[in-house]
């Protein structure tokens, strides 16, 4: 199911902790947006002082930066997973491998800690769950940049494609540029993070929901690092000569529906996608390698160490299986005990009637 919503139950308390990595050219909106996502000024954006060194070349960095945001009264551990550089190069191979390169080995930290007789009761989870791809707004179609970026990522990450600095398109120019976006998306098979929902097994509120999310992608971002006042409100938004863009109005961008996904309704979920599948698939991979002596480097992970992790993660699943099975067990006892509940209060009125009946046919008599 898209929603899981017991495991989210057992995490409203003690909070949440996620990843997301953004990753865009210099000028997509990349550095704006995440100031406005978490309403302060995480990132600093880049300045070159020295027209001299304008046009040098400094590559890709890739900086986390950790912050607390709450979210409805949720504590949220978030990581921003910064890509400086990216997309600003002649050739961006470089790039496309450092960010891989840096995927790869937080699924490496966590299969080493798998692996480990004793566990590390400090150890850090620093998966990302999330990577927001901001596109060029060229208004034309994917460049080949894009796409590759999308293709490679995509078996390593939750891929969500947006659109930054969306204000600079009339609404058809949106609508068309997204259009031709997602037609290419599909032409190219790149399997994005689509909103996922099963129509057999979800209730009516979550299909809609992700039927609903699904249909803005690529999402349409407006960012502010300002406020604005609107209608005597005081918002974050833009000041145009035309009138004024709001960064959270749905009429405006796509903003306040992509920040609800991510770190409220679809948070666990791609949480989930990315323990169950990718890093499941990683793993695997991973593992073939070394039994096949493909990957010298990790010859550690020997057979033994395998052998003890797969049963491990076997016992896991068991264990939140059985819990499943618990939650239904009880809620099944709780109806059943509802409907006796309901029977014997049947029960005892009919028996009063019945009484009530006897008594006015003696009066009767």
């Amino acid at each position: 199911m898209a929603h899981r919503l017991y495991g989210r139950k057992k995490n409203v308390k003690k909070g949440f902790q996620f990843t997301l990595m953004v990753v865009g050219a210099s000028g997509t909106g990349r550095t704006t947006f995440v100031n406005t996502l978490c309403d302060s000024n995480v990132l600093a954006k880049k300045a070159c002082h020295n027209p001299e060194e304008a046009h040098n070349e400094e590559g890709i960095t890739i900086k986390p930066i950790s912050v607390e945001l709450d979210e409805d009264g949720v504590r949220i551990s978030l990581t921003i997973v910064d890509t400086p550089g990216f997309g600003d190069n002649i050739d961006n191979e470089r790039c496309f491998d450092a960010i891989v390169a840096y995927l790869e080995q937080q699924y490496d930290d966590i299969l080493a800690e798998e692996s480990r007789i004793k566990r590390n009761p400090r150890f850090y989870d620093n998966r990302v769950h999330a990577l927001l791809y901001f596109i060029s707004p060229t208004g034309h179609a994917l460049r080949e940049i894009d796409i590759e970026l999308m293709r490679r990522l995509s078996p390593r990450v939750n891929v969500i494609p947006v659109i930054g600095r969306a204000d600079s398109f009339t609404p058809q120019e949106l609508h068309d540029f997204k259009r031709r976006i997602m037609e290419d998306i599909e032409h190219y098979n790149i399997p994005i993070y689509n909103f996922p929902y099963d129509v057999e097994e979800d209730d009516e509120d979550t299909i809609e929901e992700n039927s609903e999310l699904r249909a803005l992608l690529p999402f349409a971002i407006i960012g502010s690092d300002e406020e604005i006042v609107v209608n005597q409100r005081t918002v974050r938004g833009r000041q145009y000569p035309w009138g004024a863009v709001e960064v959270d109005n749905p009429q405006h961008s796509d903003f306040a529906r992509l920040r609800s996904a991510l770190l409220s309704s679809h948070l666990q979920d791609l949480k989930e996608i990315t323990h169950d599948f990718l890093y499941e698939n990683y793993r695997t991979e991973k593992l073939s390698r070394t039994v096949h002596g493909g990957d010298a480097d990790n010859a550690a992970l020997n057979a033994e160490d395998m052998a003890s992790q797969s049963v491990r993660l076997k016992e896991e699943q068991l264990r939140k299986e059985e819990e499943k099975l618990r939650e239904i067990e009880l809620k099944v006892q709780r109806e059943i005990q509802q409907k006796r509940a309901e029977l014997l209060s049947k029960e005892e009125a009919l028996r009063n009637l019945e009484a009530r009946l006897a008594q006015a046919q003696l009066s009767d008599a």
